[in-house]
Formats: C-alpha cells, structure tokens, sequence
C-alpha cells in the first residue's frame, strides 16, 4: 500500500493542507495516518477518497450535504438507499446548473458574434 505526503495529496487533488486540516476537523474526512515523527500520511484509500470529495466541491455539492453523505457512508451499506438519493439529488442540481451555464454560454456567443461584426465593420470602414 503506497503512502502520501500532506505535499503529494495537495498536489494530486488540488486541496490546500489547510482544506484538508479543515475537512478532517469537521468530520469529512476521518484522521489521517502519521508516522512515528507525528506527521500526516495519508493512504490511496485517502487520496481516492479525497478526489470524491473533489468531485463533490467542485459541482457546487454544499458542506452539510457532503456532511451528510459522509455520515451515510460511514453508517454502513443498509444506507446506500439514503446516499443514492443524495447523489440523485445532487446531479439534478448539477444538470440544471449546466443547462444554466449553456443558456449564459449561448449568450456570450451572441455578443461575441456582434462585437465581431462590429469591429470587422470599423476595419472596412478605415480601408
């Protein structure tokens, strides 16, 4: 079983040691492994777990809900029902998010394509 330095987890999920301190005091993540000098090494259990915790974030999953699914993880596998509805739930929110950010692109891209002609009419104008 390979092991990880709080600098080789930081680098390979994007989390400062600060977040990862934070999230282990509140119960996100369990304690971490140390060595026999007391310092942090965490497992590829860690790491993969982690990168959820990642994935979570990183679509916007609030704190207490990712709070929740950790606690309905820990609870043992007859709560796998409760944490496939919170996971359900969460892609939802994730989908219309994204439906949201294509409706924005979709504007963006009208402007663009206005500011476009604009400027191509300026550069005719000034030949």
């Amino acid at each position: 079983m390979d092991s990880y330095s709080p600098a080789e987890v930081t680098a390979r999920t994007g989390f400062s040691i600060d977040t990862i301190r934070y999230y282990e005091r509140i119960g996100l993540l369990h304690e971490v492994g140390r060595t026999a000098g007391g310092r942090r090494r965490f497992t590829d259990e860690d790491l993969q777990f982690l990168q959820l915790l990642r994935c979570l974030r990183d679509t916007d999953m609030p704190i207490a809900d990712m709070l929740r699914f950790v606690g309905l993880l820990r609870a043992g596998e007859h709560t796998s029902a409760e944490r496939l509805a919170v996971l359900l739930e969460h892609e939802k929110r994730v989908t219309e998010q994204i439906e949201r950010l294509h409706g924005h692109q979709e504007h963006i891209r009208m402007k663009i394509a206005h500011y476009r002609g604009a400027v191509e009419q300026q550069d005719l104008a000034t030949v």
